[in-house]
């Protein structure tokens, strides 16, 4: 083989791996992480409340850009974790937008939530809380309460304190109608 033929094949060579590189590169941020939420609609969000029927039922609506969210976040994992022996479900779902992607990945691999999270599809954000809870005019966090039939029973508007949860939790497991704090 001769010198040219020889750097004919190296140059090819380095154009493939450059050529893979760069293909790889490219292709990473694009794929989705291979934990992210499930994305859901009304429509899904209340399959899901489906699901948990039969189970006392702690949803929190969140996002990364409301800072009474990532300040209350935290405690509901540890109220999770505290009540879930005691038959309490809790999941949670992020209203973060497409651009805060990266953002809620990072929050969520912070805290390790002991629940399941989804996240909302992008759009028809009016519709979507109407469905969920008729008066929640977009403020968060926003906390809902059901009951093991499936009826809301209470909900929290705005970030509340340990003391409130817990009061409204035991109230849900002991089987009797958790009261609202004001909102």
């Amino acid at each position: 083989m001769d010198w040219e033929g020889s750097t004919m094949k190296i140059r090819s060579a380095v154009g493939v791996l450059m050529l893979l590189a760069a293909g790889i590169t490219v292709g990473a941020p694009q794929s989705p992480a291979p934990h992210d939420p499930p994305m859901i609609d009304a429509q899904g969000f209340q399959k899901i409340l489906e699901q948990h029927r039969g189970k006392a039922l702690l949803v929190n609506f969140w996002a990364t850009w409301c800072e009474p969210c990532r300040d209350e976040y935290p405690m509901l994992n540890e109220l999770a974790k505290q009540y879930a022996p005691k038959g309490l479900q809790v999941f949670g779902v992020s209203m973060d937008d497409d651009g805060d992607l990266i953002l809620m990945r990072r929050f969520l691999a912070r805290y390790k939530p002991i629940f399941p999270n989804y996240r909302k599809e992008a759009g028809a954000e009016a519709a979507f809380r109407q469905s969920v809870l008729p008066e929640w005019t977009g403020s968060m966090p926003v906390s809902i309460f059901y009951a093991k039939d499936g009826r809301q029973v209470a909900h929290f508007i705005g970030e509340k304190s340990r003391e409130q949860y817990e009061e409204a939790i035991r109230a849900l497991l002991g089987g009797g109608a958790a009261v609202s704090p004001g909102d």
